[in-house]
């Protein structure tokens, strides 16, 4: 039999998105809204979570329309908010917003790309 995970109550969570600006809890869950430059920019952010949470077998429920995604890290399997949850979205974060350092190699793209959106707007 498989060792339940341990799950965090609100004010656990609340401390620990802290870590992860941007991050909110919902109705139990947590979520994260990316804003994009259009289309193609929001479906390469897809695809790039969706590669992320695959390798991680833990798999968000995505919102996505022309340049904007939302994503909601689910408590089902857990029964809460667990760590897999917290290491799952920071992973996320480092990948989707990741730009070069200035003097590096890449040069990075003069595009807006994907930015942080208002959670709630």
């Amino acid at each position: 039999m498989a060792k339940k995970e341990p799950t965090y109550d609100e004010g656990q969570i609340a401390e620990k998105l802290k870590e992860l600006p941007g991050w909110y809890l919902e109705d139990g869950w947590i979520r994260r809204v990316y804003k994009t430059d259009g289309w193609p920019t929001t479906l390469m952010l897809v695809n790039s979570i969706g590669y992320l949470s695959e390798a991680a077998y833990h798999h968000p429920d995505l919102s996505v329309t022309w340049g904007r995604n939302t994503e909601t890290l689910s408590p089902h399997s857990a029964g809460g908010i667990t760590d897999k949850h917290f290491s799952l979205a920071r992973k996320i974060e480092d990948v989707v917003l990741w730009r070069p350092k200035e003097g590096e190699a890449l040069e990075g793209t003069p595009n807006k790309w994907v930015r942080s959106g208002d959670p709630r707007g």
